[in-house]
């Protein structure tokens, strides 16, 4: 076993690959179903769109920030190694923690859940109403069942190598992209109405808050409305999420210094005109009443039943379980390199070091594999969510500020590609994802304080367990 852990990887992704893990892994359930709840905080089109606009461009400029570190240290493990270069073995280990523990894990197991929701429209009794199993409060739900084998099935699938990992990844997330623009051309040809258009974008930056009680929409402004955005933009920045999987497996993939920034900027960029698109498509086929009482949010399903009619419903679980099961595949892949890359830093299980015959880190992935597992018992996804994005968005911002540390700490270093717009856009993104944060931190604390508290519980976790220097 060689000591370089590059040499133990085999570089067998491209351009392409790159790019569809980054498109593969953002695009999960949320553009199908979050709308609905940014149309209650916000209620207007305008407003709608813009939080989908201003989502997508915080990511764009945090990935094309990430370029210029993912060219300095193009190897495996990613963010969490660039933390540990701008600060220190503790701050990534903190990352390393929370992205077992919760960041990485909680989100295979939410996602996994969305597919299993789905997979109940086209089989019943996948549904969590049945329920197969009772203890005390513990229920166990055919749901569960499903969502845990898909994750046992595709890190089965991952455990044998790269490659396959890669062509499953490609393909669905191809189908993927295809069958929402199908879904975005259809729509607004077949079944956009110019009065329903009209109707949502006469008032379009009147900010209203939906009341569920009456049914009755309340202007907002001031604190409302900044409570509301807020709010709103939990769901789109977490549908935008997950982009930074490909920089785990630069250690696979070829070029790496030009390709995986590359892969970051072209991946975000697609996925961002898509959402936009998606969003705009639903404002033209469905009154905005409709899109804020969706019923479980699932605006994607209304929108499908007017495009395709009463098969709209089936046609849309079908796109949502590919979607889930490449977004899930993306993820599984990415987050063993994190693992493996702790391991060899000695902050992780000694045998998530090791790579299998077929060059991939198996024992962290069946590691991971499990802890995902049981986070798909627990049942509180929503919480799950608040979790992980306050945790992610904090990463993010030291990440991003480590650009500033690292042109001082490492002037001289190789910089084949330099953050776009700096210091300017990645000092903004800083400011907003701060923003973003503390008003999370103060409107949401009973869940976003639990993902916090989390991560803080790393710093006895790593002096317990950090090895003797």
């Amino acid at each position: 076993m060689q000591e370089n852990n590059q040499e133990n990887f085999k570089r067998e992704l491209g351009l392409l690959d790159g790019t569809m893990l980054v498109v593969g892994s953002m695009i999960g359930s949320g553009i199908f179903i979050v709308s609905a709840d940014i149309a209650r905080q916000v209620g207007s089109a305008g407003w709608l769109t813009l939080i989908w606009l201003i989502s997508g461009l915080i990511t764009i400029i945090a990935a094309v920030s990430y370029g210029e570190l993912s060219s300095m240290f193009p190897n495996a493990g990613g963010q969490y190694v660039y933390l540990k270069e701008a600060y220190n073995k503790l701050i990534a280990f903190l990352y390393g923690w929370s992205f077992f523990a919760v960041i990485q894990t909680g989100t295979i197991a939410a996602v996994g859940v969305a597919f299993s929701k789905f997979a109940a429209y086209l089989y019943e009794p996948f549904s969590d109403e049945n329920i197969l199993f009772e203890l005390g409060d513990f229920k166990l739900n055919a749901a569960q069942i499903v969502s845990i084998v898909t994750i046992v099935l595709l890190t089965f699938i991952n455990s044998r190598g790269v490659k396959n990992g890669k062509v499953l990844q490609t393909v669905l997330t191809i189908i993927k992209i295809l069958s929402l623009l199908g879904l975005i051309v259809f729509g607004l040809t077949l079944a956009a109405k110019a009065s329903v258009w009209d109707a949502n974008w006469a008032d379009a930056w009147t900010p209203r808050s939906y009341v569920p009680e009456n049914g009755s929409w309340l202007p907002i402004s001031g604190k409302a409305l900044i409570t509301g955005i807020s709010a709103a933009m939990v769901g789109s920045l977490f549908s935008s999420d997950a982009w930074v999987g490909v920089t785990f497996i630069a250690g696979e993939i070829k070029n790496p210094k030009r390709n995986v920034g590359l892969s970051l900027f072209l991946g975000t960029f697609i996925v961002t005109i898509i959402y936009v698109l998606t969003n705009l498509m639903y404002l033209a086929v469905i009154p905005m009443d409709e899109i804020a009482t969706a019923k479980s949010d699932r605006v994607a399903v209304v929108a499908s039943q007017y495009i395709f009619g009463d098969i709209g419903t089936l046609v849309i679980a079908i796109m949502i379980m590919i979607s889930t099961f490449a977004c899930n595949n993306g993820l599984i892949m990415a987050g063993a390199r994190v693992y493996y890359t702790m391991a060899k830093d000695g902050l992780f299980f000694k045998k998530a070091a090791v790579l299998n015959e077929f060059s991939v880190p198996s024992w962290a992935l069946w590691a991971q594999c499990v802890w995902a597992s049981a986070l798909c018992l627990t049942g509180k996804y929503g919480a799950l969510l608040d979790f992980v994005i306050i945790i992610v968005l904090i990463f993010y911002i030291l990440t991003i500020y480590g650009i500033f540390i690292l042109r001082k700490k490492m002037p001289d270093a190789e910089r084949p590609y330099k953050a776009f717009g700096y210091p300017f856009l990645p000092l903004l993104y800083i400011v907003l994802a701060s923003a973003i944060s503390v008003s999370l931190l103060i409107t949401k604390f009973s869940t976003c304080g639990w993902g916090i508290l989390i991560m803080l519980i790393g710093i006895p976790v790593y002096y317990l367990t950090k090895p003797k220097e």
